[in-house]
């Protein structure tokens, strides 16, 4: 038994916990907050936030984990998460059991797979996200040490399940071994970045010149900081459904260090990388995909309003009833005795 109040991230009593969250050690975490005590009110509560401050009472009082105070995701959001939407998946699958499933594929929605690969062999993960695009709901994920090229397999699979889902990779370093297993194994819907850094629609719409574009997402310097940027606004504005408990633990450690957004040291940040990834390129590629299919839309109709607007262009002369009916130098006449 370890009986300790929270005491920020990063010490051996946070590293236990989040274990036995995860069901990786022989604890049983159990939260007795200040409520369970018979005789405290909310009176109490508030008293302890005038003595100790806003963050230091969620500590005491709450049991929260906090950091130093520089957490990217505000705590207030995490909490948030963690009360309404955090659940344990309906079904937790693989070799290793570290696919969790909280919605089977309903065929009549689309789906987006967002995939961070690891070597397989060190202290960082590879992990994927399943987003039902529209909903923008995250409805699997998977955080495992995997070799790449048995990963791809992985995500052919899962991207295949959940209706030939848009599948997105990150190309750095090793992802391309996870990336060329995807396209030897022809998968049709992998996500094709971009070679320069200013994505547009007509950029997106150019898929089909692959020399223009490169297989996977590149995160680069430029795109970095825009993909955390969308991931703190959706999570802010909580139009995002987050399920895991796995990526909530990630948020919590994901701090701003140097000037730059990562896991506090001794933690990943595999999951909220893969998330923040997704969310990104369904405010981008796939806005920019709908914006070029209306583009196409609206020319189409405009050639139809032109020939129809201007006779000099198209014109078709409507169609009589009787088609055997023509002008001839004497009149209108019916040649359809020709027929015999």
């Amino acid at each position: 038994m370890a009986l300790s109040t929270p005491n920020g991230v990063g010490n051996w009593f946070h590293k236990t916990w989040e274990k036995a969250e995860a069901g990786e050690n022989g604890f049983v975490p159990v939260k007795l907050k200040w409520d369970v005590h018979p005789e405290r009110k909310q009176d109490w509560r508030d008293e302890q936030t005038r003595q100790l401050g806003e963050k230091q009472a969620a500590q005491e009082c709450d049991c929260d984990f906090l950091s130093s105070g520089d957490s990217v995701i505000e705590v207030e959001n995490m909490a948030f998460y963690e009360e309404t939407y955090v659940k344990e998946p309906m079904e937790k699958r693989g070799v290793d059991g570290n696919l969790w499933i909280w919605e089977s594929p309903d065929y009549q929605k689309s789906y987006m797979v967002v995939a961070d690969v690891a070597r397989g062999d060190s202290t960082d993960y590879s992990g994927f996200h399943v987003f039902d695009i529209e909903s923008c709901t995250q409805v699997a994920e998977y955080k495992g040490k995997i070799s790449p090229k048995e990963y791809g397999n992985v995500l052919v699979g899962i991207a295949t399940e959940y209706c030939d889902a848009l599948l997105v990779i990150e190309n750095a370093n090793i992802g391309w071994s996870t990336i060329e297993q995807v396209i030897s194994r022809e998968y049709k819907n992998l996500y094709y970045s971009s070679r320069s850094d200013n994505e547009t629609v007509e950029s997106y719409m150019a898929k089909y010149e692959r020399d223009k574009l490169v297989p996977g997402f590149t995160m680069s310097l430029k795109t970095r900081p825009l993909v955390i940027a969308k991931m703190t606004e959706y999570i802010r504005e909580r139009s995002v459904i987050v399920q895991s408990k796995r990526l909530l633990a990630e948020m919590r450690v994901f701090i701003w260090r140097n000037g730059k957004a990562q896991a506090q040291s001794g933690y990943n940040d595999d999951l909220i990388m893969a998330f923040a990834t997704g969310l990104y390129v369904r405010d981008t590629a796939i806005r920019m995909r709908q914006q070029g299919m209306e583009l196409t839309r609206a020319t189409m109709n405009s050639f139809t309003n032109l020939n129809q607007r201007n006779n000099a262009v198209y014109n078709v002369a409507p169609m009589q009833n009787n088609p055997y009916i023509m002008d001839t130098p004497g009149g209108r006449e019916d040649l359809s005795w020709l027929l015999g």
